[in-house]
């Protein structure tokens, strides 16, 4: 879906039901005109060994859950191409 609508931003589950998250973050980093689209990993696992290895694969930021708000919107901000909205989602 992704690489289809060329998202602004993608939250991505690190566990799906048919792909790994990584698996689908390597299928979006190979397409041309998707590859520059952050990607945010989410995840349940916090394990420090689960959370470098999810690091490393390339995702622009790693959000654990559950998710901290003010953590989320701020990582949301180093990334939001629209300051408004983010402004509105805070509120």
């Amino acid at each position: 879906m992704a690489i289809e609508h060329l998202s602004d931003l993608v939250l991505m589950d690190i566990q799906l039901p048919n792909i790994d998250g990584t698996t689908a973050l390597t299928e979006i980093r190979a397409h041309p005109l998707a590859r520059k689209i952050p990607v945010f990993a989410i995840t349940a696992t916090v394990m420090p060994h689960a959370k470098k290895s999810i690091e490393a694969s390339g995702f622009d930021a790693f959000i654990s859950k559950p998710l901290n708000e003010k953590s989320f919107v701020e990582t949301l901000a180093r990334f939001a191409p629209m300051r408004k909205q983010l402004r509105e989602f805070r509120e």
